[in-house]
């Protein structure tokens, strides 16, 4: 394990700390991966390599602790960032190295990292570079795009299932729903729902709060389900 001297960022209490675990697999097999070397540095300083692990037989690294900025920034409205973000790279022989920036990590909280790499010719040195964008509770975005609460139905109807069920995938369509040229992604309904709760929630919560929260947004996917008013954005 390789570490160099931390360099705290101003708003940084050295005594706060959060974990971050890194699962790799195969995007060919879905198998893990085993002696993956995994670098971990922060987004200010990406060269500056603070821990270098390896994957167990699991795909699995060991929990690593680091530094980020005091519990309560995210306990309560703030005007300083709640969390820390770190740059993760994964390198693996026969495999695509890939590197994701932006990996958020809050005080006292476990961040899962999982990287599925894909396997490439030895003479190609291509990289997947992933970006994290800020938290939707911290970054300054545009506000959502107003809707009716009362859509209309077109005489041929969209309500086309007879009873609210549990999709596999769901559409995502990644644009206004009035933009036909963006494009349509199929995406896990467990995994989108961890993402949008992982966007919109932090983990320091409390548990009700949390539960609460990711119950609004199953209600309102199955909802967009049931009607066909399945394009998010």
């Amino acid at each position: 394990m390789k570490r160099n001297k931390i360099l705290y960022p101003a708003q940084m209490d050295t005594q706060s700390l959060g974990g971050l675990e890194v699962d790799v697999t195969s995007a060919r097999t879905g198998q893990p991966l085993e002696n993956v070397v995994v670098d971990i540095s922060t987004a200010d300083d990406p060269d500056n390599i603070l821990e270098e692990v390896t994957t167990n037989s699991s795909g699995q690294t060991p929990e690593v602790d680091l530094p980020t900025p005091p519990r309560s920034y995210s306990e309560a409205p703030s005007a300083e960032q709640p969390y820390a973000d770190y740059v993760v790279t994964v390198k693996n022989q026969g495999y695509e190295d890939v590197v994701v920036t932006g990996v958020e990590l809050l005080s006292g909280e476990l961040a899962l990292q999982p990287i599925n790499m894909i396997p490439q010719p030895e003479e190609s040195d291509s990289a997947e570079s992933i970006v994290i964008g800020p938290h939707t509770l911290f970054g300054d975005f545009p506000p959502k795009i107003a809707e009716a609460e009362i859509k209309p139905l077109e005489e041929t109807g969209e309500i086309v299932l007879s009873r609210v069920v549990i999709p596999e995938y769901i559409v995502v369509h990644d644009g206004p729903p009035s933009d036909a040229s963006a494009q349509n992604y199929y995406v896990r309904y467990r995994d989108y729902i961890k993402n949008v709760a992982c966007s919109e929630i932090y983990a320091t919560w409390p548990e009700e709060t949390i539960k609460a929260n990711v119950l609004a947004i199953q209600s309102f996917t199955l909802n967009r389900v049931f009607t066909e008013w399945y394009h998010c954005h």
